[in-house]
């Protein structure tokens, strides 16, 4: 817990006999929707600092993962811990959901969604802080305008409705809003999927900025292989709720071992490469 998170009950779960495992573990996770198995056996782990991308196409049950490790999704068998705790179970109370949620945060694809509307960018990081800290208003408006900083935002979007932004500047603000509780692992889920070609190399780089400052630990979602260098150390490959490939990104993506992952790679547009019929 940092210096700024309120105090509360730490968090409840199963405590893992023997040597802590530091980091993100997740082991068999598997979920089901009436007859369909979204998510069969998967299992991976991530480091403290390090980032792990998570691929494959529409359906093959990244989403659906990654919601059940952030507490969106409850899975049907497996386990997930941080750092030893099992957060498989659900929390009981309001004091551990809050301290589960300051664990590992989320960016979505689509911030201007996940945005309230109605509040400027100041109101919105405040929010966050005024429910996960002990701060008070003149300690939360320098957290603010430093969070700010770190996305690199200023005065003129402190004061902006979500809607007087660009994508790049709202997404800027989803992580900032992601970063104020100092999660020890940021989820981003196809976060730069909507931004064109410039503004994603923009976030990408603030990403790697931010993990080299911080120490945070990535799991990027994507079904882009070619942002998978720019941002990850691990690759893991899901088709079909399954794990069919997973190492280091330079060895998968340059010698893959599964068809599957050779097809994703063959489906990168290349330079000079146009599509049938142009």
């Amino acid at each position: 817990m940092t210096a700024s998170a309120k105090e509360g009950p730490a968090v409840e779960g199963p405590v893992v006999e023997g040597p802590v495992v530091e980091g993100l573990v997740v082991e068999g996770l598997r979920k089901r929707y009436g007859d369909h198995t979204a998510v069969d056996g998967v299992s991976f782990s991530l480091a403290p600092g390090a980032s792990l991308a998570i691929v494959g196409e529409s359906g093959s049950g990244k989403t659906t993962t990654v919601r059940m490790l952030v507490g969106l999704e409850r899975p049907d068998g497996g386990t997930v811990r941080l750092d030893g705790r099992d957060r498989s179970t659900r929390p009981r109370r309001r004091a551990e959901r809050l301290a589960r949620a300051r664990e590992i945060q989320m960016v979505f694809q689509d911030p201007y969604l996940s945005l309230d509307p109605r509040v400027t960018v100041s109101g919105c990081l405040d929010e966050v802080l005024r429910l996960h800290t002990d701060l008070d208003a003149a300690g939360r408006g320098t957290r603010v305008t430093g969070l700010l900083d770190q996305v690199g935002l200023g005065t003129r979007e402190a004061t902006a409705l979500p809607r007087d932004l660009s994508g790049g500047q709202r997404q800027r603000v989803a992580i900032a809003r992601a970063l104020a509780v100092e999660p020890r692992v940021l989820v981003l889920d196809e976060a730069v999927a909507a931004l064109d070609v410039s503004i994603q190399a923009q976030i990408l780089e603030l990403l790697g900025r931010i993990r080299s400052a911080s120490g945070i630990g990535y799991l990027f979602v994507t079904h882009d292989l070619a942002v998978v260098r720019h941002i990850a150390d691990e690759v893991l490959v899901l088709k079909s709720g399954h794990v069919v490939e997973t190492g280091p990104v330079s060895r998968v993506l340059e010698a893959p071992d599964h068809p599957y992952t050779r097809l994703l790679l063959d489906s990168v547009p290349r330079r000079g490469r146009f599509p049938a019929g142009r």
